[in-house]
């Protein structure tokens, strides 16, 4: 890919040139890209799931659209090498809470460790509620800010890394040492989760975004932002107007590829999704 294809992409990232590959520059992007570019899956919901090609992700993110781990870490892999940095993709997978001491890797997450300055640091920017900043690639825990991360060796007979956020939903990424082969690792993985009826990406639809003291998360009609040490607070949105408002503003997403009746499609199927939802609750 030519230099010129990530010059939109630093400018959503908020970068008027390209830094050198320092330490430094390596938690700036990633700080960016966490506020700026959203976990979303608003092509998976409207049937229309876009591919996991790096060129096409880069494309994508510069128009103003956010993806999940295969768009976003793929993505950001590239611009990081494009800028100079060696950067290592890996097979992960994501754990949740009822299964959080399972060792093995399923293959459902890309996860990318880059190295900087001499240093080799955990990065993700895929997760929608992951680290603000680059973690160091070595057992331990590590604050940033009133957020509490942890990395261990995966142990077992596979050699990789264990990453570990207890206050989320998915609280373990297992991570393989060795490096994915190619993009084409994912793909079926990718396949499956973006159309098969049972993925929870097919099932609901999620944004998600972090700054330095929260996430922001909107799955259905249902808005959180949740802070360490202050909680969660909720909201539902009640009216089309406002649900689109809150895509565009609060997560920044580019709405300039739905058509009206993509807008008007959604909003039913995720109306839906919350009567459904509210059933089951009651």
């Amino acid at each position: 890919m030519t230099t010129g294809l990530f010059d939109g992409y630093l400018r959503r990232l908020g970068f008027a040139r390209p830094p050198r590959p320092t330490i430094e520059a390596l938690f700036a992007l990633q700080r960016a890209h966490v506020e700026r570019v959203p976990y979303e899956n608003l092509g998976i919901q409207l049937g229309r799931p876009p591919g996991i090609d790096p060129e096409l992700s880069v494309r994508r993110i510069a128009a103003g659209r956010g993806g999940y781990c295969f768009h976003l870490n793929g993505a950001f892999a590239v611009l990081l090498e494009a800028l100079g940095f060696d950067v290592t993709r890996h097979l992960a997978g994501v754990i949740g809470r009822d299964e959080r001491e399972r060792r093995d890797v399923n293959g459902d997450h890309l996860a990318l460790t880059v190295r900087a300055g001499g240093e080799e640091f955990f990065v993700d920017t895929g997760l929608g509620d992951g680290p603000y900043e680059p973690l160091p690639l070595r057992a331990g825990t590590y604050r940033q800010g009133e957020f509490t991360y942890e990395l261990h060796p995966l142990g077992g007979d596979l050699p990789g890394w264990r990453y570990v956020y207890e206050a989320g939903p998915f609280p373990v990424v297992n991570m393989l040492a060795a490096p994915a082969a190619a993009p084409a690792d994912f793909e079926a993985t990718h396949v499956r989760l973006s159309t098969g009826p049972d993925s929870g990406f097919v099932r609901t639809l999620a944004l998600l975004r972090r700054d330095a003291h929260g996430i922001d998360a909107l799955r259905g009609r249902v808005l959180s932002r949740t802070e360490p040490g202050k909680g969660t607070t909720e909201r539902v949105l009640d009216t089309p107007g406002e649900f689109w408002a809150v895509v565009g503003g609060v997560f920044g997403r580019e709405l300039d590829d739905l058509s009206p009746a993509d807008r008007t499609a959604l909003w039913e199927r995720v109306c839906t999704a919350h009567a459904s939802w509210l059933a089951a609750r009651t």
